[in-house]
């Protein structure tokens, strides 16, 4: 048995596209980030970035389980003495940028560093259902098929 190491010239890089209507965050973060990583490929190697390009749409759609819309805060501090901030989860769905959300959890689900940051290059979160990447002919991965947890039908 050989240990199988690929180069960043030998990667094959896929496009993938998410519909996050109905999913849960957590687990479509989870997924998405070993998608980002490359995990899911026989050809994986920890040191290069050998993952897929991933487009998700209807990011403020995505739904969260228990109270974790009303009790999960972001806090952020301005810099200033006592500028600690926070907003929770409803506030920055419902707000400018709902797509945020997708791309904190997907985030820290990647490691930090280099890499980290060259991986979430590589992911594209739009709030509505359209987004500008219809020449690469994504593949779309359903996820709510994939397990009946990832949905949340109301």
């Amino acid at each position: 048995m050989r240990t199988l190491s690929i180069k960043p010239s030998e990667v094959k890089k896929k496009w993938i596209l998410i519909d996050a209507q109905d999913l849960i965050l957590g687990r479509l973060a989870s997924l998405v980030a070993n998608r980002l990583r490359g995990k899911h490929k026989t050809s994986y190697t920890p040191h290069v970035d050998c993952g897929d390009n991933v487009i998700i749409i209807n990011a403020e759609k995505v739904h969260l389980t228990g109270d974790k819309l009303d009790q999960k805060k972001f806090f952020w501090h301005t810099g200033y003495a006592g500028g600690i901030k926070e907003r929770t989860i409803k506030q920055i769905i419902n707000g400018k940028h709902p797509e945020r959300v997708i791309q904190k959890a997907v985030e820290r689900m990647v490691p930090r560093g280099p890499l980290g940051r060259q991986i979430m290059g590589n992911l594209r979160v739009y709030a509505g259902s359209e987004h500008p990447h219809a020449a690469q002919n994504p593949e779309v991965l359903d996820v709510a098929s994939m397990n009946r947890k990832n949905s949340r039908s109301i």
